[in-house]
């Protein structure tokens, strides 16, 4: 099975489903992480193109600690809108991933990019099958099976699935260490420490599912999305 996790941002996926993604290959499933923007605007002292080059190179050596495929858009940070092209560059994202499984953001989480890359996601795996919508790769066969992640610290988020994480934490939160730009950014910016929100959020999915650490989600419940299947235990 192929799983495509989307996130708007390089650190969305670590932050928000990344132990789902490392369970997924243990269990020997293709995963591929698709980050939308190039968080180009991420810190107050590096400038936007080095930052840039920084956070590519991050969300690479994250996804190679997850033993998964990056498919980097690149498209600018705070900027990215549901436009023609950039339907267009999703549908060929979803294409070159042909996912079984799509996750994303919830489509009302805190952030602009995250509810644009939410619509995004929804509208392209469907057109992604539509054999007259032309891009370089071929239409996909199916519609995958689409579940939102969870919004930041779980507001106004009620999952309706849960994937036990305990297992896995650790990784997920060295795959979050390698996006340092972030681990700084959050701090001065934000104010938070990452590494302890994620624990923090982790186990309070976890008191939620009955175990030490979770990660929830809802699945999209839609005709054609596959509604008999589920998300890992």
């Amino acid at each position: 099975m192929r799983v495509l996790a989307v996130g708007a941002h390089p650190d969305d996926i670590e932050i928000l489903c990344a132990g789902t993604l490392l369970r997924y290959r243990q269990e020997g499933h293709e995963v591929v992480i698709c980050v939308a923007t190039n968080g180009e605007q991420g810190h107050f002292v590096l400038q936007p193109e080095q930052l840039r080059e920084i956070r590519h190179q991050e969300a690479q050596v994250s996804a190679n600690l997850c033993g998964a495929e990056l498919i980097w858009m690149d498209i600018p940070d705070e900027f990215i809108y549901h436009d023609h092209g950039t339907r267009m560059a999703f549908i060929e994202m979803v294409r070159q991933a042909r996912p079984d499984v799509a996750i994303t953001h919830n489509p009302e989480d805190y952030h602009m990019d995250h509810r644009v890359v939410a619509e995004l996601v929804f509208v392209s795996t469907f057109m992604a099958t539509l054999p007259h919508v032309e891009t370089a790769s071929p239409p996909t066969a199916r519609l995958p099976v689409l579940y939102y992640m969870d919004s930041l610290a779980g507001a106004q988020f009620i999952p309706t699935e849960y994937v036990d994480i305990s297992a896995v934490i650790e990784q997920k939160i060295a795959m979050m260490e390698c996006h340092q730009s972030q681990v700084k950014w959050l701090k001065e910016h934000d104010h938070i420490d990452i590494t302890d929100f994620i624990r923090v959020m982790g186990r309070f999915r976890g008191l939620s599912a009955g175990v030490m650490y979770a990660e929830g989600f809802r699945r999209l419940e839609a005709w054609g999305r596959g509604t008999v299947k589920r998300l890992l235990p």
